[in-house]
């Protein structure tokens, strides 16, 4: 009994850290700041017709079990749907690269509390980067900061709609 405490001691000790293990390959972007996380999620998912996406460094983006969670409307009734970053990628990957999809912050709000960070991120979406915009909204991202760099925990997103303008608050247009 005496020789099995200290590696059980050992694995209580690690496995945190185990849990969260990511792909740490190389990413053009810094990932130590809000500034370069938004880049790069903006950056890896944007992109005119038939170019590939950056799904490499999209997902290095995300904290093990983030989810992104688009809001729909129905019959006068708001939904959310729940993906990881993986059913993104196969769910709306290949409509992105097939329509081209570029999308832009123009408003940013940071609200932080030591290793957590709430961002409002306004954006537009265009099919092309001279081309008309066919999307606004919001997407509130929740991150994380490990100690060593800022990790998304979460993005949860509303499109505007009819008579549910962006606020003037989050709009730099």
């Amino acid at each position: 009994m005496k020789n099995l405490i200290a590696p059980l001691i050992i694995c209580f000790l690690i496995a945190p850290g185990l849990a969260f293990a990511q792909d740490s390959t190389p990413t053009p972007y810094d990932l130590t700041t809000i500034d370069g996380v938004l880049e790069a999620l903006y950056g890896s998912i944007s992109g005119e017709q038939g170019e590939a996406r950056d799904w490499d460094t999209f997902r290095q983006l995300f904290r093990d079990g983030a989810q992104l969670i688009p809001t729909g409307e129905n019959e006068g009734r708001f939904t959310t749907r729940y993906l990881t970053p993986e059913q993104y990628i196969e769910q709306s990957g290949p409509y992105l690269v097939e329509n081209g999809f570029i999308e832009e912050e123009i408003h940013r709000e940071v609200h932080r509390f030591d290793p957590i960070a709430q961002v409002f991120s306004t954006y537009t979406s265009r099919n092309s980067a001279d081309g008309p915009i066919i999307a606004r909204g919001i997407n509130s991202i929740q991150l994380l900061h490990d100690g060593e760099r800022w990790w998304v925990v979460n993005i949860y997103w509303a499109s505007e709609g009819e008579g549910r303008p962006i606020p003037e608050a989050f709009d730099n247009r």
